[in-house]
């Protein structure tokens, strides 16, 4: 099985790393075909592109667009995009738009909360200021000496019901998926384990993301759990998805996984890889 990591960040939305810096870290970790996939941007793809090909890496181009589903924000993962599709770029631009306004509220709640100044000290830490994010803001909160890390800023701040939550309305679910498709890519649902949706949710999730065009979903990632892998593998198999795999990594200190260092996809499912590489 390849070591095939098709999921993770840069500097261009919330990682810390340039694109190139990541293409490195991934050559050195053992990965044999790579995806970068910021945040509804795909700014960082030509250094992305030209890193991998100096490094001897398999390149694979790609983006995670964010959409709102039954209330519920959910990550697309879109892979084998042509980035230069007018209508992708333009759909991007415009799920991108309103990240400020909503930062400024956010600001807003933790200054209320006693973090003063919350806004200034995200946009320290954002290398696109189109892009600022809840993770830049946990950035600032660590600073400040408020939590130890990113997991005790989202126990306490910016997730709903605590200080600094404000919702943003994304992109639909039949959006995102046409405009990947649109672009000549093949549409994931992300780290599916991760959203709060019943049995019943997940699967009108699912039905809904297959009828719209989409053909897999992310099974061994890092933000599942050694049994979620399992879960995720059985579901993949009874929808008929092909499996991808992926790290989700955005900081040496903050992800859970590096990129690389995850076990391989089960050997009964389809890779989404299995027919680029004839």
């Amino acid at each position: 099985m390849l070591n095939a990591d098709l999921h993770c960040h840069s500097s261009i939305s919330d990682g810390v790393l340039a694109p190139g810096e990541v293409a490195a870290r991934a050559k050195a970790n053992g990965v044999e075909v790579w995806a970068l996939t910021d945040h509804d941007e795909v700014g960082g793809i030509p250094e992305a592109r030209a890193a991998a090909a100096d490094l001897g890496l398999i390149y694979v181009p790609g983006v995670e667009i964010s959409i709102t589903w039954a209330g519920e924000t959910i990550h697309i993962v879109g892979l084998q995009i042509d980035e230069t599709n007018e209508t992708l770029v333009q759909g991007l631009a415009m799920t991108r738009s309103g990240r400020e306004r909503r930062a400024r509220e956010i600001a807003e709640q933790l200054a209320a909360a006693g973090i003063p100044d919350a806004f200034e000290g995200a946009l320290r830490y954002v290398g696109n200021p189109d892009l600022i994010s809840r993770t830049h803001f946990a950035r600032y909160i660590i600073e400040l000496g408020v939590c130890r890390d990113v997991s005790e800023v989202f126990q306490r701040f910016l997730t709903e019901g605590k200080p600094g939550f404000v919702p943003h309305r994304w992109a639909t679910l039949k959006e995102a998926v046409t405009w990947i498709r649109g672009a000549g890519g093949v549409a994931v649902l992300a780290h599916p384990g991760r959203y709060k949706l019943s049995e019943v949710g997940l699967d009108a999730l699912l039905q809904e993301f297959k009828q719209y065009g989409g053909v897999g979903i992310e099974v061994v990632t890092g933000s599942h759990t050694p049994d979620e892998y399992e879960t995720f593998a059985k579901i993949a198999s009874q929808y008929g998805f092909l499996a991808s795999r992926g790290s989700d990594f955005h900081a040496p200190e903050e992800s859970r996984v590096d990129l690389g260092a995850l076990p391989a996809l089960p050997p009964s499912l389809v890779p989404v890889w299995h027919d680029w590489l004839i």
